[in-house]
């Protein structure tokens, strides 16, 4: 099983792509623009995307994916795209994006009987089976409803996992469950240095501070992997995670890394 890094960045400017991460060949978690960079017969390949929430730098690669795809998927046959989300993150989508006004409907395109897209909720606390891999629901905090993933890498990994916190600020619910599973890469977000910190707390997203807090609830020495740092900003906010005094081995998340479960 493995996960690569399609973008990791908070905004975008030239070498700088927003959350995407491609779990195998044919599972998306999160949709930014570094979907864009993958070669049309691998976006072909995409089953499932999963979404940790509806902001726009998460999901801004769907609408464009699904024209790309539509018609090399339906002449092989293959059933819909299938798109995982909290029920108001669906909603959001429907409702903002796929109106026929900013893109059509791909959910009923080209026919309602075999879309190219098809919506399906889950619940934090959710265990989802796609293709014998399970991914689990995890909570978040953040200015709408939002969730994180842990990819569990399965028997041969020791059931290791891999988790995705999503945007969120502080997060109680996340450490507690966090503290029963057994972790192999810890992917957290820090989008703003600590000189930002106000506006981190309006935005629901962490600073070095609040970093170093969120991670002192988690045992043991975890490999963590910052994402989310907005374009230019990356030496202000590494320069504070450095200074943190951790057991853990944090280092920034570069789009193009992988990781192996």
């Amino acid at each position: 099983m493995n996960i690569r890094v399609l973008g990791c960045s908070g905004a975008i400017a030239a070498g700088y792509k927003t959350t995407a991460f491609l779990l195998d060949d044919d599972v998306l978690i999160d949709a930014g623009t570094g979907v864009g960079d993958l070669p049309l017969d691998a976006l072909a390949a995409i089953d499932h995307i999963l979404l940790s929430h509806s902001h726009l730098d998460h999901v801004l690669g769907i609408p464009l994916l699904a024209d790309a795809v539509l018609r090399l998927r339906v002449a092989a046959g293959r059933p819909p795209i299938q798109v995982h989300a909290l029920p108001e993150t669906l909603a959001t989508l429907q409702k903002h994006i796929f109106n026929g006004a900013i893109w059509p409907d791909f959910t009923r395109l080209p026919s309602r009987e075999a879309p190219v897209l098809s919506l399906h909720p889950f619940q934090i606390g959710d265990r989802l089976e796609l293709g014998g891999r399970l991914i689990e629901v995890l909570p978040a905090v953040h200015t709408v409803p939002a969730v994180g993933f842990a990819v569990d890498g399965g028997e041969a990994s020791g059931h290791a996992h891999w988790v995705f916190t999503g945007d969120t600020g502080p997060n109680p619910a996340l450490w507690q469950r966090l503290a029963q599973l057994r972790l192999s890469h810890l992917v957290i977000e820090t989008a703003f240095s600590d000189d930002e910190a106000e506006l981190a707390h309006i935005s629901q997203h962490l600073c070095p501070t609040d970093l170093g807090r969120e991670l002192s609830q988690l045992g043991g020495s975890v490999d963590v992997r910052i994402t989310h740092i907005k374009p230019g900003e990356a030496d202000a906010v590494m320069a504070g995670v450095q200074a943190l005094i951790s057991p853990h081995r944090i280092s920034a998340l570069q789009a193009g890394q992988e990781m192996a479960l």
